[in-house]
């Protein structure tokens, strides 16, 4: 008859767990957010991919396979120049975000211990996204901050009225929505560049550019990239701050995508819209990366661990 030490280290693993409440391992440790991944992500995508080639009448589908839809975009002018406006609005937003950014990102990492400035930054991330859209559009107006102080120096006579309705509102917002992700961003991947490697550098000749140029930005290649993309895309996507702030020229081809699904009720050419932008991004990481690649800040492989 067993003993009750016995019992115990039978139903004890090495680990200190009890054997029938074993910890999961593996792929069991990762079923749960992969079928999560699956049904709430891949799924809603395959079905609004094969919606794409359907057709649609007074909201209801009819599962018609064409090509109708991509042939219609192909040849939508209004598209494309919706396309082009968040493009643009995309651009200037990851660039600014990115080069903005990466100083305090190199300042947080390297220079200080105290991350009081990340706190600042993140502040903005309790208020909500409206608030922060209406809160610029309050400071750009006609009687907002900017114009009461120029016509209180004396600089101008009459309210600015080009400063709110305008891309310049439209990408200055979004780099205040968008800047607290591309320094999150940035600060993970400078942590991975020990500052062994730069003493290392300067020990053996670099100046402070070259360090820059030659060791922090190729080691910190995925980071500038995932940076730029995830602000880029975001941004470029985005459709509220344009329509609230860009005036005539605030329309984006998110919103010509909502409009489809919402108002129109033609969901098929709408997921039609979304995989063409879809592909627009793709197309644009490739130019980014391969503009790396040529202006040799991308090595093609991490050399730190």
């Amino acid at each position: 008859m067993a003993t009750a030490a016995e019992y115990v280290d039978k139903t004890i693993d090495t680990t200190g767990n009890p054997a029938r409440f074993k910890l999961p391992s593996g792929f069991g440790l990762a079923s749960l957010p992969f079928g999560f991944l699956i049904v709430f992500f891949i799924v809603p995508v395959v079905l609004l991919f094969v919606t794409s080639f359907f057709t649609a009448r007074s909201f209801i589908i009819e599962p018609v396979w064409n090509l109708d839809n991509y042939a219609r975009i192909l040849s939508a002018a209004g598209f494309w120049q919706a396309t082009w406006v968040g493009m643009k609005n995309g651009f200037y937003t990851a660039t600014l975000s990115v080069i903005l950014s990466f100083p305090v990102a190199y300042y947080l990492v390297y220079r200080t211990k105290s991350n009081v400035i990340m706190y600042l930054v993140l502040l903005s991330w309790f208020s909500s996204y409206l608030v922060r859209v209406y809160a610029w559009r309050t400071i750009l107006g006609t009687n907002g901050v900017i114009n009461s102080f120029l016509m209180g120096s004396g600089i101008i006579n009459e309210p600015l009225e080009v400063i709110l309705f305008s891309p310049f509102a439209s990408v200055l917002t979004l780099i205040h929505i968008m800047l607290p992700f591309s320094l999150l961003i940035l600060v993970a991947s400078l942590r991975d560049v020990k500052q062994d490697y730069l003493d290392a550098a300067r020990d053996l000749g670099a100046t402070k550019i070259g360090v820059l140029v030659k060791v922090i930005l190729p080691m910190t290649y995925k980071g500038i990239v995932g940076s730029f993309m995830f602000t880029f895309i975001l941004a470029a996507g985005d459709y509220i701050t344009p329509q609230l702030l860009g005036g005539r020229d605030g329309v984006t081809s998110g919103l010509l995508i909502a409009n489809q699904f919402r108002s129109a009720g033609n969901w098929p050419l709408g997921s039609a819209m979304a995989f063409t932008l879809l592909a627009t991004f793709v197309a644009v990481y490739v130019v980014f990366t391969l503009t790396l690649k040529v202006l040799k800040l991308a090595p093609g492989r991490r050399y730190h661990g």
